[in-house]
Order: structure tokens, then C-alpha cells, then sequence
């Protein structure tokens, strides 16, 4: 769903779609959507949570396969583990990154830790996809982890920003993209005022908790909201409240993006052949992994 807005701030609000996966845990998907595909590089945002899982409980995503894209796992809190066809292993933690690119091809997984998993708690996070440019969508596949302590942040007069991904007001995060990106969690207290530079052609805050108004705009903005700015806007955000949101964007990229369940290419073509590869099982697989995600029927664009 979706807001057109006449403010020259503003290009679009959007409202996620919200799929319940059962036992109260829902996902929000608010790219794409029917009315915006990208922002920037950013062509999928799912939050998920926050959820209670009991103890003895856990959230599996058996193996599935991903191309000319990478996936940004951020956790608000909680604990998973990564398995990839590459060989990587790697738990994440609150506050830290995970950086998956799948160029060519990957395989991956994720499941609650077995430390959470025995204990149980809450499960509240973000996964986004960054679309690749065309030259680098058949890069090798790769991965790469970002410690809480390696995250770049900036923090003063009621202000909390962490940068996860490229750049933002000066700083640049460790984490590798390939193209211009913008992704930061950027906490404010009540009355703290930010103001996000127009570095980035396309800008966008999807806000995780509280209210917010654009100062200079009437009204605000709440829980999952996504709100996309104008190119070139000067925008200083104000909070109502305590106050969470998620900043992204980056450079559009020129050619145009189809996406098919996991797979995301400037050629439908080689969507297809990627479909037909899983089909016939001729992806990578994940050593002392044997379940996967089989394709879900025919391919739509």
C-alpha cells in the first residue's frame, strides 16, 4: 500500500504487506512493493518481530538459493546462524552484520543458534537485499561479518547513528557494497533532531518504532512506515518520543531489475536458467546440510 504526497519532501509513504508465520511471528515487507520496487540498491526489506521465541523453539530457513544480489542480515536483538554453500559459518548477533553476496550463485541457511534456541527470547531484525550493478552481478559469491565494535557510529545531542552499510554525514561503513549505499539505524530521544545529508540521490527511513515529523511538514510518521524523500531535499527529521528508524538508499542504477523469488537480474533470462539450476539441483550445496526450499511453481515477473 501506498501514500502519493504532494510535500516537495516527500516522494512516497509506503505501508509494508505483513505475512503472519505462525506463533505471532510476523515478517513486514515493505520492498518491493506494487507501487515502488527499489530505493537506492535496495530492491527487498523485510523486518521481522519482535517475536518470543520459547525455549526449545527456533526459526529455520532450510537452504535456498540467491543470485546477482547481496543480503544485509541486522539484528535489533536476537541470534542466528549463517550456512552457505561457500563454506561460511557465521553467527549474528545483536548489532552486528552479515554481508552475503551472491553473484553467480549461493546457496544459504539460517536458523536460530542453539544458545538462543535452548533459552529462548526475542527475535527482531532486518534483512535487505542490495541488487548488484549489471557489469558485477556474476561476481564470485562471498561473505563477510561486521563485529558490533567495527560498526561505525556517531552519537551526541540525543542522537545514536550506526552505519552498516556505505556512507552517511561523513562516515563509511567496513562493509563491502558495490555501488553508492546508504543504510543506517539511527536512534534519536525525544525532541533530538537529524539531519541526513543529500550525498545519496534516493533516500528513504522506514521507521522500526515511536513518531517522527519532517521538520518544515506537518504531520508525522509511525511504526512501519516507509517514507521515501525527494532527490535532493534538505531533510532534518525530529522525534516524538523515543524514536527508531532505518535510513536507506544509494544511486539508482540505469537498467531496470527483475526479481523472482530469490533471484534478481537485469535478464530474464538468466532468471530463468537460475530457476531451471535449483530445479534440477545443480547449485552448490551446504556441507552437513540436506533439506532445501524447492522452487515455488512458475516463474511471474
Amino acid at each position: 500500500m501506498t501514500q502519493a504526497s504532494s510535500n516537495l519532501k516527500l516522494e512516497q509513504v509506503i505501508l509494508p504487506s505483513v505475512k503472519d508465520l505462525g506463533g505471532g511471528f510476523e515478517v513486514r515487507r515493505a520492498l518491493p512493493s506494487p507501487q515502488r520496487q527499489m530505493v537506492g540498491p535496495f530492491i527487498f526489506l523485510d523486518s521481522f518481530g519482535p517475536a518470543v521465541i520459547r525455549a526449545g523453539d527456533g526459526v529455520d530457513v532450510r537452504p535456498h538459493p540467491h543470485i546477482g544480489l547481496s543480503t544485509v542480515t541486522y539484528l535489533i536483538e536476537g541470534n542466528i546462524v549463517h550456512r552457505d554453500s561457500e563454506g561460511y559459518v557465521q553467527q549474528i548477533a545483536a548489532g552486528e552484520v552479515n554481508m552475503m553476496t551472491s553473484g553467480r550463485g549461493i546457496v544459504h541457511s539460517e536458523r536460530t543458534g542453539p544458545e538462543f534456541r535452548e533459552t529462548g527470547g526475542t527475535a527482531f531484525g532486518f534483512q535487505t537485499w542490495l541488487a548488484l550493478p549489471k557489469e558485477l552481478e556474476e561476481t564470485d559469491p562471498g561473505f563477510q561479518h561486521i563485529s558490533a565494535n567495527e560498526v561505525p557510529k556517531d552519537e551526541g545531542d540525543g542522537v545514536s547513528m550506526s552505519l552498516l552499510a556505505g556512507t552517511l554525514n561523513g562516515h563509511r561503513s567496513p562493509t563491502n557494497v558495490f555501488s553508492e549505499t546508504l543504510y543506517a539505524d539511527l536512534i534519536l530521544v525525544d525532541g533530538a533532531r537529524y539531519k541526513i545529508d543529500t550525498a545519496h540521490i534516493e533516500r528513504a527511513m522506514y521507521v522500526v518504532s515511536g513518531s517522527v515529523e519532517i521538520v518544515g511538514q506537518e504531520g508525522s510518521f509511525g511504526k512501519d512506515q516507509l517514507v521515501v524523500f525527494q532527490p535532493h531535499a534538505e531533510i532534518i527529521i525530529k522525534a516524538h518520543g523515543p524514536l527508531q528508524v532505518m535510513l536507506l538508499g544509494g544511486e539508482p542504477f540505469p537498467e531496470d531489475r527483475h526479481i523472482f523469488w530469490n533471484f534478481v537480474s537485469s535478464s530474464r533470462e538468466r532468471i530463468e536458467q537460475a530457476a531451471e539450476d535449483w530445479k534440477e539441483r545443480r547449485f552448490p550445496g551446504i556441507v552437513g546440510e540436506d533439506e532445501f526450499i524447492p522452487l515455488p511453481g512458475e516463474i511471474k515477473f
